[in-house]
């Protein structure tokens, strides 16, 4: 996700939003089609910009779940509780070294795995919603078997921290093959199509359940707009909801267990797409 006004991206490795490499930055106002809802993804607190969502006339505000070292703000409980006051919905993301091919393994979506699950339970998410898990970059076929480990290795994690029933459902950020590859091996339930148009698929692949855009011109800080079909993930805390600090937190795993042989058959998912 591209944010024109982040010059540090220039001279950092760490991102600090999922970032969409391939073409400049737009700003656009797509219509609000009736059964599709509107929304933003942005790397600040939005707790800074409540003021302008509140007027925004938004259905959901998309926040990133992040490892300690990132010097951006992690999604906090304060930050639920004031845009879920305003009617939003929140989508959440777990984004690190998402566009370093060399990152993806199963070890790495099993740590991910558990510091997002350990996050989400810190600002009270509710059961039966998703995390989302960024492939920041245009995998190709040769980088998509580690992708799959990635992702196997979340659902291992997410597994390890539910105690075999996970409370939160899988998503995948990224390329239209990536997302098509995923969902339909089973390792992600939701899908969120990257606004890279030159990579694979982002034309042609359909079963997003959400698609990010440029930029919504009434809106005066830096973001990426998005839209969004049915059931994709997000939630509204209640006004009675439970205090984070309520909250039991994940413990971490001893050791990452190790990774299960590759799948044939999400090799031959991908094929089709180079």
């Amino acid at each position: 996700m591209k944010f024109t006004t982040l010059a540090f991206f220039l001279a950092s490795p760490i991102l600090a939003g999922c970032q969409n490499t391939a073409s400049p930055p737009t700003t656009v106002e797509p219509p609000h089609q009736v059964g599709l809802a509107r929304g933003i993804d942005l790397p600040i607190d939005a707790s800074d910009v409540l003021n302008e969502l509140k007027s925004s006339q938004l259905d959901f505000v998309a926040r990133y779940y992040r490892d300690p070292a990132s010097r951006w703000p992690t999604l906090s409980a304060s930050e639920v509780q004031r845009l879920s006051s305003l009617g939003l919905k929140i989508v959440t993301v777990w984004e690190w070294h998402s566009h370093d091919p060399a990152y993806f393994s199963y070890a790495s979506g099993y740590s991910d795995a558990l510091g997002a699950y350990r996050q989400a339970k810190g600002v009270a998410q509710p059961t039966g919603s998703a995390i989302y898990f960024a492939v920041d970059f245009n995998a190709n076929a040769l980088d998509l078997p580690q992708v799959d480990q990635y992702f196997r290795g979340i659902a291992a994690g997410f597994a390890a921290a539910g105690n075999g029933r996970p409370d939160y459902k899988v998503g995948v950020y990224g390329s239209g093959a990536v997302c098509d590859a995923l969902k339909r091996a089973g390792l992600a339930q939701y899908a969120w199509l990257s606004n890279a148009r030159a990579w694979t698929g982002a034309s042609s692949y359909i079963g997003w359940n959400i698609k990010q855009s440029g930029q919504f011109a009434n809106l005066s800080f830096s973001h990426d707009s998005n839209e969004a079909k049915d059931d994709y993930g997000g939630f509204r805390l209640a006004n009675d909801a439970t205090d984070a600090s309520s909250v039991a937190t994940v413990a971490p795993a001893v050791a990452t267990p190790q990774a299960p042989a590759q799948a044939q058959t999400f090799a031959n998912m991908i094929r089709s797409w180079f």
